[in-house]
């Protein structure tokens, strides 16, 4: 067998479940051949990172086999760094990558940091890092091992245009096998060959050869041909019924008609077919804002950003009032993050929020959401009054139903949190909205709703993206670009 066709690894009727109420996986099967780049899509809590901590072995399967060609090494990129290793520094966190002692660590170091191209000192803790020079380290940490199967969750989050451009070219010159988790289509179609697509309905994989366009091409080609065929045993179902009903009423030999009648519109009833549900988007919604602060609500005369490893402090004139949106902009590494945390918190030096302002704050790591309580509890603490009716309306809105609404916070997946979040600011109904990044791990199709949603919002915004497709969708009143801003 050559290389290109050697399948290493196979799902033999795989199931997997967390508990009887959360079946993930039933009996999937499918493979991957040495040096293919595959796209793993599904909704939101489908359970796509499930399906990668199995290939790493971290999971096992409830039931089915998964087959793996000898000594074939797997490596992931995480979605992000865990909290446990942020206060570990750069030499540390690489070693940690494998299980024994690397005593040339620091050479590999510095050849794979050049690859995905960050200047990152090795004494520096992890913490320390923006969120796309973390995304650059998590991309590294699974390429300093080599590995057979290079695993990406999420790997144009946090990134710049600049970072993605970087990782593109580095994907589509890369010739060992590559599995990606990504919301991005334009990325993913820049390099991926296959789509495995794992719908949230059936739990099953389905295998697509193309992009993600070939894929939804196909997808709605099946639907409206299941749909077709529906209708044509509808119009069958109907008119048996209507002609059992009239021999039935002549009584007599009739009626042995009508029960012939009755059963074929049974066995065509029987032979429809379930039609394909599609991934089911959140529902159109609103954050409105509680009392409309007359005046100024944010002021900004200063702001500070990295320069290199030091804080430099930089001009600016921004005043803020009801229905103004700000977009800020810069590199990787200039602290972005950091400042709209200040920002929110009050502890920016050269900005000023009013008083009476309430702030709505979307960090894009979720650090704003207390992991060890129920979604349920994070909802009722964003109202003002309690209305359980009202709350469970609007989560179900965004797909936060059944079981779900009891999870704890941690154990939800990066997309879950990112809804949840949504859900909170429009129940607390800010003055302020201060978003850091908010189009990471949500489902692309949810994007053009919550889009619109801060188009139309009525209140002060202070955004951060690098989605610029994103962006265009809304309103932006005033751009600050941080590396271009002059120093004090």
């Amino acid at each position: 067998m050559s290389e290109k066709t050697e399948v290493i690894i196979r799902f033999d009727e795989v199931s997997f479940e967390y508990s009887a109420k959360k079946p993930i996986l039933d009996e999937v099967s499918f493979t991957v051949r040495r040096g293919s780049k595959i796209t793993l899509m599904g909704q939101n809590g489908s359970g796509k990172s499930t399906l990668f901590e199995l290939i790493t072995k971290k999971r096992t399967p409830a039931e089915g086999d998964i087959h793996f060609a000898p000594n074939l090494s797997v490596a992931i990129a995480r979605q992000v760094i865990p909290r446990d290793q942020l206060e570990i520094s750069v030499r540390e966190f690489f070693q940690e990558c494998f299980t024994e002692k690397i005593y040339n660590i620091d050479v590999r170091i510095d050849k794979i940091l050049e690859v995905v191209n960050l200047h990152a000192p090795k004494e520096k803790l992890i913490k320390d890092f923006s969120g796309g020079q973390q995304a650059r380290l998590l991309l590294a940490s699974a390429l300093i091992q080599n590995p057979d199967i290079l695993l990406l969750d999420e790997p144009t989050n946090n990134l710049d245009k600049d970072g993605i451009s970087h990782l593109k070219k580095f994907l589509i010159d890369y010739k060992k096998t590559v599995i990606v988790i990504s919301h991005d289509a334009d990325f993913l179609n820049a390099f991926t060959e296959g789509v495995l697509y794992l719908d949230v309905f059936t739990r099953k994989i389905e295998k697509y050869v193309g992009d993600y366009k070939d894929v939804v091409k196909e997808i709605v080609a099946r639907v409206e041909k299941e749909r077709r065929k529906n209708a044509q045993f509808e119009k069958h179902i109907q008119e048996k019924k209507d002609k059992a009903n009239f021999f039935a009423n002549k009584g007599g030999r009739m009626r042995i008609l009508a029960k012939r009648m009755r059963e074929s519109a049974q066995e065509a009833e029987e032979s429809k077919v379930d039609v394909r549900r599609e991934d089911k988007t959140i529902r159109k919604f609103d954050i409105d804002v509680k009392e409309h602060h007359v005046g100024e609500i944010l002021r900004i005369h200063a702001l500070s950003i990295m320069q290199g490893d030091k804080l430099s402090s930089r001009v600016a004139d921004v005043s803020l009032t009801k229905n103004r949106h700000l977009l800020l902009t810069g590199p990787n590494g200039i602290g972005k993050s950091t400042l709209l945390n200040n920002l929110a918190h009050g502890t920016e030096q050269g900005a000023k929020i009013s008083d009476g302002v309430r702030v709505g704050y979307y960090r894009q790591d979720f650090s704003m959401l207390d992991f060890d309580e129920t979604v349920y509890d994070t909802l009722k603490k964003a109202m003002d009054r309690e209305d359980e009716q009202m709350m469970r309306s609007l989560a179900a809105g965004f797909l936060i139903t059944g079981e779900l609404i009891y999870t704890k916070i941690g154990n939800l997946s990066e997309g879950q949190k990112g809804l949840v979040s949504f859900a909170q600011l429009a129940l607390m109904r800010p003055n302020l909205l201060i978003l850091d990044e908010p189009t990471n791990h949500i489902n692309f199709r949810h994007l053009p709703i919550i889009a619109k949603a801060l188009d139309q919002y009525k209140g002060a915004m202070v955004l951060v993206s690098h989605v610029s497709d994103f962006v265009n969708q809304i309103r932006i009143d005033e751009t600050l670009e941080l590396d271009k801003l002059r120093e004090e």
